[in-house]
């Protein structure tokens, strides 16, 4: 349902670009949230939490029918909409335009340069003390997954007695809560600080191969990589400067913060006493 009801609107828009005569003078981009609302993938740092769809329509511009293999990031986007426009990117943004890529003939991996990408997240949940959040850094290759998690005592999708509140509610997560076991443990466990996937026999990252003496040179490679590319972006996570994030307030009005659950549940436990 929710496939069809985007479907239908993105034509609408379609139909009303055709009927002023903007639908080949405009550049179209459709893509998607980060990751499918399950355990294991929604807001966690691995391939299906952060692989996205993404197609675009460009009138002439675009050949139909492509297939592009490169690494692209949302940080791209506006990189391409300036360059689109004539402007110049600021000094601020770390992505880089997709213009040429666009304007290609070819399909497969068009710009062999464009063969690596980063991804993280800091806070994209509450539920833990502090409202901390999980800070988390990743660097993929086309083979390979290296994932850092800064804290690994920490709960990646929450803590428990908030019920793990980075994880939608769904029959999914209630029946993994309730089976325990490894599936519990892959989907709200801790986690160990580093992670090392072949993404060609193991896309689900089921093994992690971080501590396999034969991938021990991959490993200190992708780390490298990693951490040097996030100094030379200015991230303050691999400044050292990583405290910052944990300054910044949640001012949203959905209750979900950790002192508030906690509060709540002790609210519920004097009413049941009142009531007793």
């Amino acid at each position: 349902m929710e496939v069809e009801w985007a479907d239908s609107h993105i034509g609408k828009a379609l139909e009303l670009l055709e009927a002023n005569g903007e639908l080949e003078n405009t550049l179209i981009v459709v893509t998607s949230d980060h990751g499918m609302p399950f355990p294991f993938v929604k807001g966690q740092i691995f391939e299906d939490g952060f692989h996205l769809p993404l197609a675009m329509r460009w009138g002439k511009e675009i050949k139909a029918g492509r297939v592009v293999e490169d690494f692209v990031n949302v940080r791209d986007f506006a990189p391409t909409f300036l360059e689109m426009a004539g402007l110049k990117s600021s000094s601020q943004m770390t992505g880089h335009s997709l213009v040429k890529t666009l304007q290609s003939e070819k399909s497969g991996w068009i710009d062999k340069s464009q063969n690596v990408m980063l991804t993280g997240k800091e806070r994209h949940d509450l539920g833990r003390p502090n409202d901390w959040g999980y800070p988390v850094r990743a660097i993929r290759t086309p083979e390979f997954l290296y994932v850092h998690n800064y804290f690994p005592d920490r709960w990646p999708a929450g803590n428990p007695e908030t019920d793990y509140p980075n994880c939608d509610a769904s029959p999914t997560k209630e029946l993994i809560k309730s089976l325990g076991g490894y599936y519990y443990d892959l989907s709200f466990g801790k986690r160990p600080a580093d992670a090392l996937f072949k993404l060609a026999d193991d896309p689900e990252c089921l093994r992690n191969l971080a501590n396999d003496p034969f991938y021990a040179n991959t490993m200190d490679e992708l780390r490298e990589k990693l951490f040097t590319t996030l100094r030379k972006e200015k991230d303050p996570r691999a400044l050292g400067d990583g405290a910052i994030f944990d300054t910044y307030q949640f001012v949203g009005g959905n209750g979900k913060s950790y002192d508030t659950w906690l509060k709540r549940q002790s609210t519920k436990l004097e009413d049941s006493a009142l009531k007793k």
